[in-house]
């Protein structure tokens, strides 16, 4: 029994350490970036503003601004210019998304809000006909998607919705608040893939705020880990890991999902999109652990990608850099990156999957998984030279998977 002792000693301390750490930073990000990331009362005192005015319009905005029915719940915005609260619309919940494009304080107030109703809502003009707006939509799809010939039917799409009270004409309010709207990446994203099972669904606007599904089970150690993972024996972090993440076949599930969506995202009716903020806290779910993508703001578009990287000055790769981890090689003999990505989206999920599978994998599967992960996390080059191993090399990980889950009521 002495014997023990000092070993529980030892977990008692660490479990001591890792809570009034955990506690620490807790109060440090509730109390010093609360009010810098929490500002929807903001957003919703702007987007009600330029209602009123006649600027804006949109489906949800009489029960934003006139019958208060859009309840703002939890703030869970991780950037102060992306707002992003959970809500109710509708006996519904939802995610209330809004951008705030300053920095909003009692000083520049007036000012800011002018500024927005200047900048943002500023086209189309008055006087432009629906058919120069749908030029002018389907020359900014182009740019951001590429000339594809499914857009025009996006087009016809997006029209039809800013069309919301069916009154078979698009005014100028509704024409500035789609414009508003199509500036934003992820909204962008979720018109591409409304059609895709693993996007959350986009169910109404007022100007350029918006409300989609409600957000989705994340895996808890995922809000945790990147800021505490410096600080953490690795031994501990695989404990968390456990710990707070689904039951394993839960997540092989989960993690099945997740490869249908590379699999969406490559080659899709509006082009290839690239991942290029692969973390475990885009990870969600639903209640019954379909996967749901819980951010699309790193998402991007192949020619989005390709226009901003290709012939950008650079010294090495690390100059050739899109978002978070999307990289390019660097031509050192003309010094300009080059346009196509080292690493494909399925080799930096594979990079993920390895962490959340397979801890708690079972004894039988572990060796198998664990080589068709390191094998796949190989995959790059050019996507046109690796798109058959690409698709050979996602087909036997989800095989392995679901068969490890079939026929049980993980399935």
């Amino acid at each position: 029994m002495r014997g023990r002792l000092p070993g529980l000693r030892v977990k008692y301390v660490l479990l001591v350490w890792l809570g009034i750490v955990v506690g620490s930073w807790m109060v440090y990000v509730h109390y010093s970036s609360y009010s810098e990331l929490c500002r929807g009362h903001i957003c919703q005192v702007v987007i009600c503003d330029q209602y009123r005015k006649g600027i804006i319009s949109g489906s949800v905005c009489q029960d934003l601004c006139e019958l208060q029915k859009v309840e703002w719940r939890t703030c869970l915005s991780s950037a102060p210019r992306q707002q992003v609260y959970s809500g109710l619309w509708q006996d519904k919940e939802v995610t209330i998304k809004c951008g705030i494009e300053e920095a909003l304080n009692s000083k520049d107030w007036p000012d800011a809000v002018l500024r927005r109703e200047l900048v943002l809502f500023d086209k189309p003009t008055r006087g432009t006909s629906i058919k120069e707006f749908r030029e002018m939509i389907l020359s900014f799809l182009k740019a951001n998607l590429g000339d594809l010939p499914s857009l025009p039917a996006l087009v016809d799409q997006i029209l039809l919705m800013a069309d919301f009270n069916k009154d078979s004409r698009v005014s100028l309010a509704e024409a500035k608040s789609v414009w508003a709207l199509l500036q934003r990446n992820e909204f962008l994203l979720l018109l591409s893939l409304q059609e895709k099972e693993h996007a959350s669904r986009l169910l109404g606007y007022c100007g350029d705020l918006y409300l989609t599904e409600g957000t989705p089970y994340a895996w808890h150690g995922a809000v945790l880990l990147p800021a505490l993972r410096p600080l953490l024996p690795s031994v501990l972090h695989r404990a968390l890991q456990q710990w707070f993440g689904p039951a394993w076949p839960w997540r092989a599930k989960i993690a099945i999902g997740l490869l249908e969506f590379v699999e969406e995202l490559f080659h899709g009716s509006y082009g290839t999109f690239y991942m290029c903020e692969t973390t475990l806290a885009n990870v969600g779910y639903t209640a019954t652990y379909d996967f749901k993508m819980a951010d699309l703001q790193q998402v991007a578009p192949e020619a989005t990608v390709r226009r901003f990287l290709q012939g950008r000055h650079c010294e090495q790769s690390s100059d050739c850099i899109y978002g978070r981890d999307c990289r390019a090689p660097c031509d050192r003999l003309m010094r300009q990156c080059k346009g196509d990505l080292i690493q494909p989206n399925l080799a930096k999920v594979c990079e993920l999957l390895r962490d959340y599978l397979l801890p708690g994998a079972p004894a039988d599967l572990r060796e198998e998984l664990g080589k068709q992960l390191r094998t796949c996390t190989t995959l790059s080059g050019l996507a046109s030279q690796v798109e058959a191993h690409h698709s050979l090399v996602l087909s036997h990980l989800k095989t392995l998977l679901w068969r490890e889950i079939s026929n049980t009521n993980y399935s």
